[in-house]
């Protein structure tokens, strides 16, 4: 028999009003251990060398997160081009389906965008059920005792959890059978499915419960995203046990001016630093430190100065340069400091605006990050105030060769 084709439609067009206060990004595009909830949840299909295809639905309102998102990845180049939702969860995944239906697929597995913690095992069950009916959904057993209780809150009836099973994602359908479930429901006016096992039931169609995990959840509360935080982090500190630590130096000179840049913060000041770029030396420090944990050379390797492009250049092109190539090894940054040596600008007053931009240039939480500042009492170039220095420590974690 022919291998069949396999693809995936993820949900995440939602606005996730439950994990937040109104203003910050939906909880799929929250940033969790150095990516976004998104992120993390298409990395396990990248991964599947059963998937073939993936198509994520989002909010018409969320392209640029979705941008963002995906840029975290590596095999971002193998998605397709997002697919705009609509106003409910049906309708959303109705048009995943039919972004498909040119080239279709024999199945096709839908999954929340907020489950992150879906594994391969369950994936493989949920494709392996399709070989003999036409629906397979991930579930587990109901173990808690159920009441029916009224708006009140008083209890009216206990209700028997035999044969009860709480419904997950992926659920898995051949492909076919499912898209014309949802045009017939569409047809028909039925929009008030919450999920597509109950659209496919509502069809007609035979649908098995296959083995979930009780791990499986999915991130919907503020306290939700901050377990999923620390199962994430404990995940990536166990796959990453490469652990390296670099160092970097740098100084430059002060002339006149009125302002200087440390950090990637503005500061005023009765001189700038001289360089080719924009001389932030704690940039470059921290970047040096970065390729020296990498052993990937130091920073005028890659942007050698004599290269008049780089002239005025924003540091934090440096910066990022360097943790794209240590994403791209598989790592990530698990802690950076930063010491300042100067007589002047007082650092303090501008220390958390410092750790906050590199937090944020980073992606890593504020926790992570430190900056500190001395003088040089009034020793040397930097007691002569004719220069800044930074000293920089990256301390990285790769997966293990």
């Amino acid at each position: 028999m022919a291998e069949r084709q396999v693809a995936v439609v993820i949900v995440a067009a939602g606005t996730g009003t439950r994990a937040g206060e109104v203003g910050e990004a939906p909880k799929q595009y929250r940033r969790l251990a150095g990516r976004s909830l998104l992120a993390h949840t298409l990395d396990v299909f990248l991964a599947h060398p059963a998937i073939d295809r993936i198509v994520t639905v989002i909010h018409p309102d969320h392209g640029d997160l979705y941008a963002a998102a995906i840029a975290d990845l590596a095999a971002a180049a193998r998605l397709g081009p997002a697919v705009t939702g609509g106003a409910s969860r049906q309708i959303s995944v109705a048009r995943g389906l039919e972004a498909l239906a040119a080239d279709p697929p024999d199945l096709v597995l839908v999954h929340d965008a907020a489950r992150p913690f879906v594994t391969a095992a369950v994936i493989d069950r949920a494709i392996a059920a399709l070989a003999e009916v036409e629906g397979a959904l991930v579930a587990v057993p109901v173990v808690d005792t159920l009441k029916h209780a009224d708006a009140a809150g008083h209890i009216l009836a206990t209700r028997p959890r035999n044969d009860l099973h709480a419904a997950q994602t992926p659920q898995g359908f051949r492909y076919p059978a499912l898209l014309a479930a949802h045009r017939r429901a569409a047809a028909e006016g039925q929009d008030a499915f919450t999920d597509d096992a109950a659209v496919a039931e509502w069809a007609g169609l035979a649908v098995r419960v296959v083995t979930g995990d009780p791990a499986n959840v999915k991130v919907t509360t503020a306290e939700d995203l901050i377990e999923a935080e620390r199962r994430l982090d404990r995940d990536r500190f166990a796959r990453a046990a490469d652990v390296r630590v670099g160092t970097g130096y740098d100084v430059h000179a002060l002339v006149p001016g009125d302002f200087v840049t440390l950090c990637g913060v503005r500061i005023d000041h009765d001189a700038r630093l001289d360089g080719h770029s924009d001389a932030d030396v704690a940039l470059h420090a921290l970047t040096d430190a970065i390729l020296g944990a990498l052993g990937d050379g130091d920073i005028g390797a890659h942007f050698p100065p004599s290269e008049m492009r780089w002239r005025g250049c924003d540091s934090a092109v440096f910066l990022a340069d360097a943790l794209a190539r240590m994403a791209a090894r598989g790592g990530f940054l698990a802690h950076a400091d930063v010491t300042l040596i100067a007589e002047a600008p007082k650092i303090g007053p501008h220390r958390e605006a410092m750790r906050t931009r590199l937090a944020q240039l980073c992606g890593v939480a504020l926790d992570r990050v430190a900056v500190k500042a001395t003088t040089n009492e009034k020793l040397g170039f930097v007691g002569r105030r004719e220069g800044i220095a930074a000293i920089a420590t990256a301390t990285v974690r790769l997966p293990l060769p």
